[in-house]
């Protein structure tokens, strides 16, 4: 008996609705119980399934049948086998009722809603699989096309006395179409080096497929972006930009001026959005020259999300999604004030936004499928995107 390595989950499904399989469920909860007990056979032998290679310390041979009792039905898995040695899924096959409710919610979750690498690696832990890498983990969630980041400024008791440190906080959009929060991490300075290691810790631990972020213009970040998402442009926050921009012409102009760059967005199409950049650098060259060059220099960072989908526009020409979540983190914080240590903010905070993902797994989609799918097959069909490009190095 062997197990088909070469089907992708996508295809399995849609092969399981063509014949309408009446014991779908049982053959979801068969397929995911394979696959794990498949990577944690990988894990000790140190390479996967058919891969050459010089950290190999042994190699499968063949699988055994084994009858699995459930509430689904009897399940005949295939475990595999290893030539030197043995293998067998105690998690699985001993504690079975706690192994069955755990795999259950893994499949529920899994195929239905579409989860991060975090929700399926703690999951995965109620099993007892401890052999399974956090890449195998990430294996299982999809590309992330748009990903949003920021920063909140928290105050924190350090060497006696109180200092100021940054949360920086990354969601994205998974390829389920649902927002998802990717990652939480405190730095000392919101600068290039601690922008640097949180999107390359984000990258490591499974995050990719990213063809546009969104931000403010956060020192050192456009650097990081570079460095260590190579292809994905940035899209500077036009809220953010547009208080920055009005600070360089009289006070009694700024309502003029605010609604004649709001027109550059109201565009159909991205032709038009270009030609509007450009007729409202024009209106403004005469009476204020410094907001002219200004809006002239930031073409590239303001107009990137122009290059996508129209139907995505609302959504990743700014970081108000980001805002909002960051409100309601500040709503938490304020009661504390000052933490005691950094421990203490990433409970805090990081329970925030663990209550948050939940709420997204359950809400509907943030966006269709189809559009992401635009997205992706625009960029690969006109190769790199070419507005706002960024440096490809940075020093940490």
């Amino acid at each position: 008996m062997a197990v088909d390595n070469s089907v992708t989950p996508a295809q399995w499904l849609a092969r399981q609705i063509e014949t309408d399989d009446p014991d779908l469920l049982r053959s979801m909860v068969k397929t995911m119980a394979e696959a794990l007990m498949s990577a944690e056979a990988d894990g000790l032998c140190g390479a996967s399934y058919g891969q050459r290679s010089s950290e190999r310390t042994n190699s499968r041979n063949g699988y055994r049948a084994r009858e699995w009792d459930t509430r689904a039905g009897t399940i005949e898995l295939a475990i595999p086998k290893l030539r030197s040695g043995s293998y067998y899924p105690d998690w699985l096959l001993e504690r079975r009722r706690r192994a069955e409710q755990a795999l259950i919610s893994v499949v529920a979750t899994s195929y239905l809603l579409g989860v991060s690498t975090r929700r399926v690696d703690k999951l995965i832990e109620q099993l007892g699989i401890k052999h399974i890498s956090k890449s195998q983990v990430s294996q299982m969630a999809g590309p992330y096309t748009f990903v949003w980041l920021d920063a909140l400024t928290q105050k924190v008791r350090e060497g006696g006395r109180t200092i100021n440190v940054h949360a920086l906080v990354a969601t994205g959009v998974n390829a389920n179409g649902q927002r998802e929060v990717l990652g939480l991490e405190v730095t000392s300075a919101e600068d290039g080096a601690g922008w640097l290691a949180f999107l390359r810790s984000l990258v490591a631990r499974g995050l990719s497929g990213v063809q546009l972020v969104i931000s403010d213009a956060h020192r050192g970040l456009v650097e990081a972006i570079g460095a260590s998402l190579p292809g994905a442009a940035w899209q500077r926050c036009r809220t953010h930009y547009l208080r920055n921009l009005l600070t360089c012409v009289p006070k009694s102009a700024q309502p003029w001026v605010a609604t004649l760059v709001r027109t550059i967005f109201d565009q159909p199409t991205s032709e038009q959005v270009r030609a509007q950049h450009a007729w409202v650098i024009d209106a403004l060259e005469a009476k204020y020259p410094a907001a002219c060059e200004h809006l002239d220099a930031a073409r590239e960072d303001l107009l990137a999300f122009a290059a996508f989908p129209r139907e995505t526009w609302r959504q990743i020409w700014s970081n108000n999604p980001q805002e909002r979540l960051n409100k309601e983190i500040r709503r938490r914080t304020d009661v504390v004030g000052i933490f005691p240590d950094r421990a203490a903010i990433i409970r805090l905070v990081g329970a925030v936004l663990a209550e948050q993902t939940d709420e997204w797994t359950e809400a509907r989609r943030y966006m269709g499928l189809d559009v992401l799918a635009k997205a992706r097959v625009r960029l690969i069909t006109s190769d790199t995107p070419t507005a706002n490009p960024i440096p490809q190095t940075l020093t940490a």
